[in-house]
């Protein structure tokens, strides 16, 4: 449950940014809507890298040799501020140049530049956030990163509405709201981390101080392709918004409301995905093959359970869903239609989403990454782009290429875990 309410509050960040920018106008919406989807691109890599912590972590703490994770921890460190140098310069950079290519609406360039070039000076924050995240949850101790979350949650809404209404800088305001939000959270972070009883015998003091290639090398080459997973998925969502911000501002605002929706439910089986993979890797390091598909299949009925309760609401209320972000009729009628499309998926979702969770915790990530791409490039894009333009479905269309790629993936993810469990077992 910490895990779940983290997630929430991270995406009611996301949420509340959306129902600012909504606001100010459909302008200000897609661009903010646009930026964000380019900048997920860099924060879905920095997540993906860092996720390798939390198994390290889990499997060291179930073999009894909880005092050698502090040192893994300084070396995440490191590479989490290197991911989020090179990302941020690459967001300020590039970011604003790969909306334009994509063909987003002209009108909505100025504000996604300015968004972006906000929004990339708190890349290394976010890295850095993620590592001593990895480190808690890893160790059983979700609960701070939950509170933390929350803290940043209550902080956006006031700065967000100062920063984009008070002093009326719109997009900017938005990306300098998130940028300023996260290394406050990261600052709370490492404060409580060096302070709390709970971090007491993990080795602080263990291990070289300095870059250590060898651990750093170590953790990127398993969170390198668990990346790689993660930026298939997030990258077709994104790029997905960026082919329907051609059809203008209405349908990428629309766009957005539903994603956001969808993007909330998405957030109580990611947290669970999240548990499964610690509970997953310490059950590996004691060599518990029973306690690994207990583990794995106990999270996976709960994600289900989720998702069809998400399932329910997006089909029985998707107009006051829709009414909270927009009060555009136009906006609204096109968000209404793709909540029934977004609920089509939920299932497959939270099957896809809770099954990479236990082949994280097993350290199996390099068939995950190519069955992702396989699922999300090889059949959800393809079916998308066909289905909107040369089908003339437009963005209807590209919402049931995203139910196609999903319901791939789960299916085959679901048989991966089942064969890699199978191999646990039989070593034991």
């Amino acid at each position: 449950m910490p895990l779940v309410l983290s997630q929430l509050a991270i995406i009611g960040q996301s949420v509340v940014l959306m129902v600012l920018a909504g606001h100010r106008g459909a302008a200000v919406l897609g661009a903010v809507a646009i930026g964000t989807n380019v900048w997920n691109l860099a924060i879905m890599a920095m997540v993906g890298t860092m996720m390798a912590l939390s198994p390290s972590v889990s499997q060291l703490d179930g073999a009894g040799r909880r005092g050698e994770t502090g040192a893994l921890f300084r070396q995440a460190l490191w590479l989490g501020l290197a991911l989020g140098m090179v990302l941020g310069a690459a967001m300020f950079a590039g970011g604003p140049a790969l909306a334009a290519a994509m063909g987003v609406d002209a009108a909505l360039l100025p504000g996604v530049r300015a968004f972006l070039h906000a929004m990339s000076f708190g890349a290394p924050a976010v890295s850095l956030f993620l590592a001593c995240r990895g480190l808690s949850e890893g160790l059983s101790h979700p609960r701070p990163a939950t509170l933390i979350c929350t803290l940043g949650l209550v902080l956006l809404g006031p700065i967000g509405y100062a920063l984009m209404f008070h002093l009326g800088l719109g997009a900017l305001g938005a990306g300098l709201t998130e940028a300023a939000v996260v290394w406050l959270q990261l600052a709370v972070f490492a404060l409580y981390l060096r302070g709390s009883r709970l971090y007491q015998g993990i080795g602080w003091g263990a291990g070289r101080r300095g870059p250590d290639l060898a651990a750093i090398g170590g953790l990127f080459r398993l969170g390198a392709p668990m990346a790689g997973s993660v930026l298939m998925e997030v990258g077709m969502f994104s790029a997905t918004a960026l082919l329907v911000g051609r059809f203008g501002a209405a349908a990428i605002a629309s766009h957005q409301i539903a994603l956001s929706v969808a993007s909330v439910s998405f957030m109580v089986p990611l947290g669970l995905a999240m548990a499964i993979t610690v509970r997953v890797g310490h059950a590996v390091g004691r060599g518990d093959a029973i306690g690994v598909r207990r583990a794995a299949y106990g999270g996976m009925a709960l994600a289900l359970t989720s998702q069809a309760i998400a399932c329910a609401a997006m089909l029985t209320l998707p107009g006051r869903i829709a009414s909270l972000y927009t009060d555009d009729p136009t906006v609204l009628r096109a968000a209404v239609g793709l909540l029934f499309l977004a609920a089509l998926f939920q299932l497959s979702d939270g099957v896809q989403v809770a099954c990479n969770g236990a082949l994280r915790g097993l350290k199996d990530a390099r068939a995950p990454m190519l069955i992702t791409m396989l699922a999300y490039w090889g059949v959800g894009m393809p079916v998308g782009w066909a289905l909107a333009f040369p089908a003339g479905g437009r963005t209807p269309g590209m919402w049931v290429g995203l139910i196609a790629g999903l319901s791939v993936a789960a299916i085959l993810l679901l048989a991966r875990f089942r064969i890699v469990a199978g191999r646990v077992a039989a070593a034991e």
